[in-house]
């Protein structure tokens, strides 16, 4: 009978060791799962440079720094070191060597990925706002200033320093 505990409690033991092991491993993947993607910055890949051929180096890095980054949106690409940014600059580079101009990978990155790509976009229909905005804002924000300093201009004296409570039982004769 003593066999037979011994023998279900090392099963039970057993069990639970098994549990807490599954259990540490699962927590184990999960953070690996959550850590993994985030890579540091020097792990990083760069886009090898072309330093074999400087003129292309050059028009790679005039073209890459009129595109912006999707990643970082407000760098350009030449200046982000996001993943995109250098799968975009190895892109143009190949582009360039296939004999691309400037004109058709700009034209190409507009037509994939939009306007927004473009750090200088067009004036038309769709980036109007982009370019209106900004002084329909300034008039309106001017227009408010001068309607509010012209009401306060019209306003009484008194009504920009009215006596407080305090003041008025200071003024008050002695009782």
């Amino acid at each position: 009978m003593f066999r037979q505990m011994l023998a279900a409690g090392a099963a039970a033991l057993a069990r639970s060791l098994r549990l807490r092991v599954a259990s540490v491993l699962a927590a184990l993947a999960c953070v690996v799962a959550v850590l993994l993607p985030a890579t540091p910055a020097w792990a990083t890949t760069e886009a090898p440079s072309a330093a074999l051929n400087p003129a292309l180096e050059a028009r790679m890095l005039a073209i890459s720094s009129e595109l912006r980054c999707l990643v970082c949106q407000n760098q350009t690409i030449a200046d982000s070191n996001a993943e995109l940014a250098n799968d975009l600059r190895r892109q143009i580079r190949e582009m360039l060597t296939k004999g691309m101009g400037e004109r058709e990978i700009i034209d190409y990155m507009t037509a994939r990925y939009g306007d927004f790509v473009l750090y200088r976009p067009p004036f038309k229909s769709t980036t109007a706002l982009l370019w209106i905005g900004p002084a329909v804002l300034m008039v309106l924000a001017v227009g408010l200033l001068v309607t509010l300093l012209r009401r306060r201009q019209r306003m009484a004296a008194d009504a920009f320093d009215p006596d407080t409570p305090d003041e008025q039982i200071a003024n008050e004769p002695n009782r």
